[in-house]
């Protein structure tokens, strides 16, 4: 029979100091299903020790105390992996996904976090490698799945709605020119050509924006605050933290939020979950 499964994305930027803030109590009071983490920051062990109950699966970085990403549930996985494209995004924990058996629908749930960048060095360079990948990867998940659910710190705002001081930002990474046309494709109608923000053109794989269709075209809201100066007090923020569907899977959607902290003392990151409740099951 169907039902509805509450599938929350945030960015905890590190585990153990969320839990430490208050994570474990919004957690529990949230109602989530299933929870896509990323910027964990820990191993195995430590993520078991600090979310005791849940269903956890993860992939770490190869340098410790780095990125991270894990997959936490109130039910078991049916398949999980890890492979995005060769090295090192194999061993760089910013990507996996894990198929569910809900009532008999197969949903594939991936947690990625796409790297920050830098403009004009190595860190740029690795998201560069990392969106190539990730554009290839979408392609394959609609062939395979209509049933597809792509969440995480994504790094990109794709559109000047998504930053709050956009003009700043135009030359800076997570709002070049360049990154938002991968998410112009991304969002592209299937199958046709599509004209990046950049100029240039590449064929749409037709998913969906959870965020920006249920809340329309308005400012934000923003995801994510910086934790200097009074970004978080005076809203100037971004928005880079994801739900992407399948046009299938999106039409099941019932409700999406941002579930901003009340208060800049209250965070416990600076990173706030996107919730969004889905229809799934048969």
């Amino acid at each position: 029979m169907a039902r509805s499964v509450r599938i929350v994305s945030v960015n905890v930027n590190g585990i153990r100091a969320a839990v430490r803030k208050g994570m474990v109590e919004w957690l529990d009071a949230s109602g989530a299903d299933i929870v896509t983490l990323q910027e964990v920051r820990a191993t195995a062990d430590q993520l078991a020790e600090a979310l005791p109950g849940w269903e956890i699966v993860n992939d770490e970085a190869l340098a410790k105390g780095r990125a991270g990403v894990a997959i936490i549930s109130r039910l078991p996985g049916v398949e999980t992996r890890t492979h995005l494209g060769p090295e090192p995004l194999d061993a760089s924990g910013r990507w996996i996904e894990t198929d569910f058996d809900i009532d008999g629908e197969t949903v594939t749930i991936v947690s990625a976090y796409v790297h920050s960048g830098e403009v004009d060095t190595p860190k740029q360079d690795a998201k560069w490698l990392f969106l190539d990948a990730m554009e290839r990867r979408l392609a394959e998940l609609t062939a395979s799945s209509e049933l597809a659910l792509v969440t995480g710190d994504l790094n990109v705002g794709h559109r000047e709605l998504d930053i709050k001081n956009w003009r700043g930002n135009r030359k800076n990474a997570g709002f070049l020119p360049r990154e938002r046309a991968y998410f112009d494709r991304f969002f592209g109608p299937a199958g046709e050509q599509v004209e990046g923000v950049d100029g240039s053109t590449g064929t749409g794989l037709g998913w969906i924006d959870v965020g920006r269709r249920a809340m329309g075209e308005i400012e934000g809201p923003y995801t994510f605050w910086s934790m200097r100066g009074k970004a978080f007090d005076t809203d100037s923020g971004w928005r880079i933290d994801y739900h992407v569907a399948t046009p299938a899977l999106a039409e099941r959607v019932t409700s999406y939020r941002v579930d901003r902290a009340p208060s800049y003392d209250t965070r416990w990151s600076d990173h706030s979950p996107v919730i969004v409740d889905y229809t799934l099951g048969h």
